[in-house]
């Protein structure tokens, strides 16, 4: 049971972020989100430790640490101040990216998954007649910020590609990958019903789609750096 303390605990974290995610969605308050990201940057911060433990290369964690604690922040200043938000947000997607990169070095894959995920996007926003942005600053600030998340999922997609190809041991890109999709359509969510012309209650479908890919998308992120920590993780 000790040797495996690190796990049992982050479960628990993860299942308070679950139980989070579900008040917030249900009750709202600023509060309830501030607490519920504290905590999967909490669980992030146990598995760096783990890392430290183990005695593993810390880049990984490090970097995909910090895109955690830019999240947690981007969480609560995006509900006082969007743009503020979508920045921080976008730092953090980059972290993110940057962490992945010290698993596999820039391969030309990378750049074509991304474009598979950016192009269609920025056209989508720019071109879609359901959405309204109030103004070029706005469609600017979204352009921007899909094309980084485009780039931070299309380097998970191409990690993950490289180690199934190679008969790599993928179950960190694995995690990553699925973490970083759902991170994608949440956002894709969040874009729909903050500028999207819909309904009332359509909104309120596309709010929970989004908290509900959200939360999971984080615990996977951290979880990552346990799986990491816990194997021996080659190039």
């Amino acid at each position: 049971m000790k040797k495996y303390s690190f796990e049992i605990t982050g479960l628990l974290l993860s299942l308070c972020v679950l139980i989070g995610d579900l008040f917030y969605i249900l009750y709202g308050a600023l509060w309830r989100k501030g607490v519920t990201s504290a905590l999967f940057l909490l669980l992030g911060i146990l598995f760096f430790i783990l890392a430290v433990v183990k005695k593993k290369k810390l880049y990984f964690p490090i970097f995909m640490l910090i895109g955690l604690a830019f999240t947690m922040v981007a969480d609560i200043v995006l509900n006082i101040f969007f743009i503020a938000g979508a920045i921080l947000f976008a730092i953090g997607h980059i972290f993110y990216a940057i962490s992945y990169y010290q698993l596999k070095k820039f391969k030309w894959l990378d750049l074509i998954c991304s474009a598979i995920l950016a192009v269609p996007a920025v056209l989508w926003i720019t071109l879609a007649p359901m959405f309204h942005f109030g103004g070029a600053l706005m469609e600017v600030v979204v352009v921007f910020y899909a094309i980084i998340i485009s780039f931070m999922v299309g380097k998970a997609i191409s990690n993950f590609i490289t180690s199934l190809w190679k008969h790599k041991d993928y179950r960190v890109e694995l995690i990553i990958l699925i973490g970083s999709i759902l991170f994608f359509f949440s956002d894709c969510m969040l874009l729909l019903n903050k500028f999207g012309s819909f309904t009332k209650e359509i909104r309120e479908v596309l709010t929970v789609l989004c908290l509900a890919s959200y939360y999971p998308a984080q615990i996977l992120l951290a979880a990552s750096i346990c799986v990491y920590s816990r194997i021996d993780y080659h190039r």
